[in-house]
């Protein structure tokens, strides 16, 4: 009997990319090393967790247990890569990530460069082997694995002043899912270093927001409060990130711990 990926990763896929075009969808960053960590997060119902492959210590032997944690839960597991070149791009997706999120992305180049580099043919020019784990290691037949594996999310992150420049140019690149703003970075770029909540990090988000949706474009963004998160939501950016792992879980401790001492 053949053997085919499991029918809940395209219905993972399927079910997210309609609520990124028709809402909202809400995840947080991971740093941990603990795949049980991970699958938890996937129990929580979130509706993705980014993988950081940037700023851990996870290597492509942790992604893919924490691929494996996530398991038959809703959850999607996005890799941060630590570079956009065709090695770091090609083994998270042969570990069966369902997308990737590439960051310090400047222009449209870089961005379209960066789709090649997921994508097969005809959309890309990603290298080619179907004895991986994303294709059950050679049993899903080739005819349905080149057309499955480019269904991945494509999440491109910009920072910087000079991404804002080409802004434009950039919305207009093909294959990308949704385009990311890393306030902390942005803020660091226009001289108020981690003043995220400064008037002129709301001013160049709220002017991507405008530019964005004229094109049909989602936006995504990365929120450290509540606050922050229903701010955004409300102005309209459908890819929501809420603080990391680690972070959450010490906010709940606190609070926890503040509630029984009151």
């Amino acid at each position: 009997m053949k053997q085919y990926i499991p029918a809940n990763y395209t219905e993972k896929l399927e079910n997210f990319r309609k609520k990124l075009l028709s809402g909202h969808v809400l995840g947080c960053f991971s740093k941990t090393t603990d795949s049980s960590v991970i699958e938890a997060i996937g129990y929580s119902g979130m509706d993705y967790v980014v993988l950081d492959m940037e700023h851990s210590p996870m290597t492509t032997e942790t992604v893919k247990t924490h691929l494996m944690g996530l398991g038959m839960t809703p959850t999607l597991g996005i890799v941060r890569v630590e570079r956009y070149d065709s090695m770091h791009i090609g083994k998270v997706l042969d570990l069966g990530a369902h997308g990737i999120m590439v960051t310090s992305v400047q222009n449209a180049e870089q961005a379209s460069t960066a789709v090649q580099l997921a994508k097969f043919h005809p959309t890309g020019e990603r290298g080619v082997c179907r004895f991986v784990r994303a294709g059950n290691y050679g049993e899903m037949p080739k005819n349905e694995y080149f057309p499955e594996a480019n269904r991945s999310l494509m999440v491109i992150q910009l920072e910087g002043k000079e991404a804002l420049e080409n802004f434009e140019e950039i919305i207009k690149v093909e294959g990308i899912d949704v385009i990311f703003i890393g306030p902390y970075d942005l803020s660091q770029s226009l001289g108020i270093p981690g003043d995220i909540e400064n008037p002129k990090i709301t001013e160049a988000v709220d002017d991507m927001i405008a530019r964005a949706n004229k094109r049909n474009v989602r936006l995504g963004i990365f929120t450290d409060t509540p606050q922050q998160l229903r701010h955004w939501r409300d102005r309209g950016i459908a890819f929501l990130s809420y603080s990391i792992e680690m972070s959450i879980l010490i906010d709940a401790l606190k609070k926890l711990r503040h509630d029984l001492d009151d």
